[in-house]
């Protein structure tokens, strides 16, 4: 892992002064709300990722940065309006946005830098980088409003959460692989190596997120631990949790999901046994499986030292704690 930490070392300093210079341009209305969520010290995957594949397939000139940022924008994007829908009171370990600053604000400073990351894709000239962003977004959208639904009438459907999981999370991840590439080549074979790596990446990177929401402390997160499962929202650990369950307690418990009626204490005890019985282990497993479809992918790319940080990068998906 030393050479993924080096190279994230050495390039994290750029995205955030880039990522600074363009928040303190914004109106002063959403200017601190922008900020607030983009100057968080987030773990910037998306934009890495976006400069691993553009540099993996031969992108040697200096102009990765908007388009890398532009990921980033989109990324924070979402995590403002989630916590709005989701009504979180903390992100990263600090005041939600729309509590801090209210919720009008928050919304249009999602708006704004929606609108941002696109012109910043447009800079380039190149219509398939706006193509790919464009369907980021709309994939995106699909899978909150797939949640949404499903969060309202929770079941026990592993195909309808890994749908969810696709959209909400993996299908972003794999456009900011697909921009990397489409910026380096016009090669769509290429890019479709680099999709399937990022796609896989951040289907594994989900359900190891997923895991942690049951099986690490709040002071490790940034956020409370079992905070899925108080919002209703059916993750893997859940949902092996209930097909663990005589079918009475199941159902149980999903009229008690559906109807808002979960405890506090039933979170702590539900959150307890997913631990004990080995659910977020198992979560873990399932991760590994498309880490291992992702570095498939990865294999058929040129060999170049950013392709053994991409590798690298998807071991360390596994490992992470927070």
């Amino acid at each position: 892992m030393n050479e993924m930490r080096a190279y994230f070392a050495r390039e994290i300093p750029g995205i955030n002064a880039f990522l600074a210079a363009e928040a303190d341009r914004l109106d002063g209305l959403v200017r601190e709300v922008a900020r607030h969520v983009l100057l968080s010290g987030g773990k910037r995957i998306r934009p890495m990722l976006t400069i691993l594949c553009a540099r993996a397939l031969g992108h040697g000139q200096g102009d990765v940065l908007p388009m890398a940022c532009a990921l980033e924008m989109l990324h924070t994007a979402t995590l403002l309006h989630d916590d709005v829908l989701d009504q979180a009171q903390t992100r990263r370990g600090k005041t939600s946005a729309h509590v801090a600053f209210g919720v009008t604000e928050t919304i249009l400073a999602g708006d704004v830098l929606l609108a941002l990351a696109n012109s910043l894709g447009a800079g380039y000239d190149i219509p398939r980088l706006n193509a790919l962003l464009a369907r980021g977004i709309m994939a995106t959208a699909e899978g909150e409003i797939l949640e949404l639904a499903h969060t309202a009438r929770p079941s026990v459907d592993r195909q309808a959460y890994l749908d969810i999981i696709i959209g909400k999370t993996a299908r972003l991840i794999e456009t900011a692989c697909r921009c990397g590439a489409a910026l380096a080549s016009r090669d769509r074979a290429l890019e479709d190596l680099a999709g399937d790596f990022g796609l896989n990446l951040g289907i594994a990177f989900q359900l190891v997120d997923d895991a942690l929401d049951y099986a690490v402390s709040e002071s490790e997160m940034g956020k409370p631990a079992g905070g899925d499962l108080r919002e209703g929202k059916m993750t893997l650990p859940l949902i092996l949790y209930l097909e663990s369950l005589p079918q009475a307690e199941s159902s149980a418990l999903l009229t008690a999901l559906r109807e808002k009626r979960l405890t506090v204490e039933d979170a702590a005890r539900i959150v307890a046994e997913v631990r004990e019985k080995g659910f977020a282990d198992e979560t873990r497993e399932a991760a590994r499986r498309y880490v291992d479809a992702a570095l498939a992918a990865l294999g058929a790319l040129p060999e170049t030292p950013e392709r053994a940080v991409l590798a690298q990068a998807a071991e360390y998906v596994l490992s992470r704690r927070k």
